[in-house]
């Protein structure tokens, strides 16, 4: 932002705090200061590989929570260096004993979950419920390739090109050190979250975390070495993007990146340079579909959850609502009222509907939207209002209608909360335009008609559908795959695509009995005539 001094809130409001209620603080309620203690810090930084100083911020209130270390490319350097020597070893433990590890952080996160939730509130601004989604489904990852890594990596038996004459086993062979760069949305889950699939596939990670969520990723990193991992497989690097995160590119095997879609492009081509691979969650303009044969309670109450959930701030969340005309004065009367009537709070409890932006770039970029779309005739029906009265960078949840293009709003990803409804009569018109972006991560269907429900999502052209809810059920079914299509992303997190992203593919033949070639007094005809004829029997067979 530029002047913060002059009021960035939408004219055509007549509350100029809004209307939101704020949810009261519990009595005793911690404060950064009992959370984040120097001892916190200190242990949590003691692996860190930095050579200068930095520091990071609460969004509640702007002040600092942390002096961190600060790494320099050397730095990054040293941490590959021992990352790489400490591979080999840990690629060497059984498969059992690595995904052991696992299920001992598993119940050490839900033991211990209390702390990381003060750290992610703190962090991130969110509300505490929604910092424990973060919470669930790092508890659900863990559990499943805990459960699931050594099926998921077992050596698998082909049939060979000449049957029982030739033996073939694909192997699965970790990539080395994987390099992950984090963002600062989802610190705990898009941190050691996608790590652990690394981890228990004997890769070792060097971690970059968004400087601002350090401390939850440092405190993630500090509950594995306690379940078992050996520390200098899990090496965490902090600094500015711009600067470390070329480097981490430098250096891995393989990267994983979840941000934004012009970042990830660079990255992207850095991993190219080097023919790594990368796997790349990036941006989404996500739709949710009310069918005219929805239930427009349901579907308010999920609207709520699928558009402010962490703000907004969540690649998978709802930006634009198309609403069957039938259902549409119902549904935004229903959808507006839950949304006028939610919490907004800064305590470390349970209570709050809705925390926090992170940032001031986020604050910045929801108030041009707004501004920019009510300027051009777009109505806000619930929102629209910054909200200092709470904290420096809470905004009110927003429902905008009447908005087209050109405004900002429609197109670009918002990221916080704010959503575009709009209204439709033609279900292959809304499909189309559901369809009519560039992004293709995440998408919503409501209807009573399971089977509608189905045949519309498979027109969509999104990674992720859920019908009647908004996100939750598609990326918490980790047997799943998880991902983006178009400019939102390459590869997939959670399933066999999850884990064998961070492995290489390795074939052993061994051939048995008589060679591939000419063989008991056969000449190079005799022998082209004899495979011929066996190709052919192979095929009347059903050989594969």
């Amino acid at each position: 932002m530029t002047d913060t001094t002059e009021s960035t809130q939408p004219q055509a409001l007549a509350t100029p705090l809004g209307t939101n209620p704020v949810a009261p603080a519990p009595a005793g309620a911690r404060t950064a200061a009992d959370v984040v203690t120097p001892e916190v810090v200190a242990q949590l930084t003691r692996g860190v590989v930095g050579s200068g100083r930095t520091a990071n911020h609460t969004p509640f209130t702007g002040e600092r929570l942390a002096e961190l270390p600060e790494s320099t490319p050397e730095d990054v350097a040293e941490a590959f260096a021992r990352a790489r020597a400490a591979q080999p070893v840990w690629a060497a433990t059984p498969v059992r004993a690595r995904a052991a590890v696992l299920l001992r952080f598993h119940d050490l996160v839900l033991e211990r979950q209390a702390e990381v939730l003060d750290l992610i509130q703190l962090e991130t601004g969110k509300a505490r419920l929604h910092a424990h989604e973060e919470v669930q489904a790092v508890a659900v990852a863990a559990r499943h390739y805990g459960r699931r890594a050594a099926a998921y990596l077992r050596p698998r038996r082909h049939t060979g090109v000449v049957p029982t004459l030739t033996k073939v086993t694909e192997l699965r062979q970790p990539r080395g050190v994987v390099g992950q760069i984090a963002p600062w949305n989802y610190p705990l889950e898009l941190s050691v979250g996608d790590a652990l699939p690394a981890f228990v596939s004997g890769n070792a990670v060097v971690m970059k975390p968004d400087t601002e969520t350090a401390l939850t990723a440092l405190w993630a990193r500090d509950l594995l070495i306690e379940a078992g991992l050996p520390a200098e497989v899990f090496q965490v690097v902090l600094g500015d993007g711009p600067v470390v995160g070329p480097e981490v590119v430098k250096h891995a095997d393989y990267v994983s990146f979840t941000g934004s879609t012009r970042t990830g492009r660079e990255v992207a081509q850095g991993a190219a340079a080097r023919l790594v691979g990368v796997s790349l969650e990036l941006g989404g303009k996500n739709a949710m579909l009310v069918l005219h044969d929805a239930d427009v309670e349901k579907a308010a109450a999920g609207a709520v959850r699928a558009c402010f959930s962490s703000a907004g701030q969540l690649c998978i969340s709802i930006e634009r609502l198309y609403v069957h005309e039938s259902v549409a004065d119902a549904f935004l009367e229903r959808f507006a009222a839950r949304t006028r009537a939610m919490r907004l709070g800064s305590s470390l409890a349970y209570g709050a509907d809705m925390g926090s932006l992170v940032g001031e770039r986020q604050l910045e970029t929801v108030t041009r939207h707004v501004e920019e779309a009510v300027a051009k005739g777009a109505t806000v029906v619930a929102g629209g209002v910054a909200r200092p009265d709470i904290g420096p960078l809470f905004y009110e949840p927003t429902i905008l209608e009447n908005v087209q293009e050109p405004m900002a709003v429609c197109t670009e990803e918002t990221f916080g909360p704010v959503v575009s409804v709009y209204r439709f009569t033609d279900e292959d018109e809304v499909i189309e335009r559901a369809n009519a972006t560039a992004y293709g991560l995440n998408a919503s269907v409501w209807t009573k008609d399971g089977r509608r429900g189905h045949a519309v999502a498979a027109r969509l052209r999104t990674g992720t559908v859920n019908i009647n809810e908004g996100y939750a059920p598609a990326y918490g079914s980790v047997q799943s795959p998880m991902g983006g299509m178009k400019d939102s992303g390459l590869g997939r997190r959670h399933g066999s695509e999850g884990i064998l992203k961070y492995t290489e593919a390795q074939t052993v033949a061994q051939q048995r009995v008589i060679p591939l070639a000419p063989a008991f007094g056969m000449d190079d005809e005799q022998y082209a005539a004899f495979m011929s004829r066996s190709l052919r029997l192979m095929k009347a067979f059903r050989l594969r």
